[in-house]
C-alpha cells in the first residue's frame, strides 16, 4: 500500500447494507429484462441513441444480455463474491444503457442522474478492493 495515500476505516454494517441495497436495482431491472423484453426493447428505439443498442445485434439480443450479465454481476455483487469484478462489470454495462436510453432525453433528467450515482456506488467498490473494516 502506498504509504502517501490516506486510509479510512469504515464500518462493515454500512458497507454491507451498501453493496446489498445497490445490487438490488441490478437484480430488479435483469428481472425486468427478462419479463418485458419487448418493452424495453421498444425504449431502445424510441429514443434518440437508440442506434447503439444494436452494437451487439439485434435490441433483443442486448436486452437479453445485459440482462444475463446483471443477474450475475448483481448476485456476486449481493453476496460479496469478487465484489470488485462484479462492480467493474456492472459499470460496463450501466454505461451503454446510460448512453443509450437517458442521454438526450430531457424527460429522464431524474433517471440519468440516478444512473450517476449508481456509478458513484460502483465506483465505491471497484476502487475500494481491500477494505478496512471496523466492526
Amino acid at each position: 500500500m502506498n504509504p502517501k495515500l490516506k486510509t479510512l476505516e469504515v464500518s462493515y454494517v454500512s458497507v454491507v447494507l451498501l453493496r446489498s441495497m445497490l445490487s438490488l436495482i441490478f437484480i430488479v431491472a435483469s428481472i425486468s429484462h427478462f419479463i418485458n423484453t419487448e418493452k424495453t426493447i421498444n425504449r431502445i428505439k424510441n429514443v434518440r441513441m437508440g442506434f447503439l443498442g444494436e452494437l451487439l445485434g439485434t435490441p433483443k439480443t442486448a436486452v437479453i444480455l445485459s440482462g444475463v450479465v446483471m443477474l450475475i454481476a448483481g448476485i456476486a455483487l449481493l453476496i460479496g463474491f469478487k465484489t470488485r469484478l462484479a462492480a467493474l462489470v456492472l459499470i460496463a454495462v450501466l454505461i451503454p444503457i446510460t448512453l443509450t436510453v437517458q442521454v438526450g432525453q430531457v424527460e429522464s433528467m431524474g433517471p440519468l442522474f440516478k444512473n450517476i450515482a449508481l456509478l458513484g456506488g460502483l465506483l465505491f467498490f471497484s476502487l475500494n478492493s481491500t477494505l478496512n473494516y471496523k466492526q
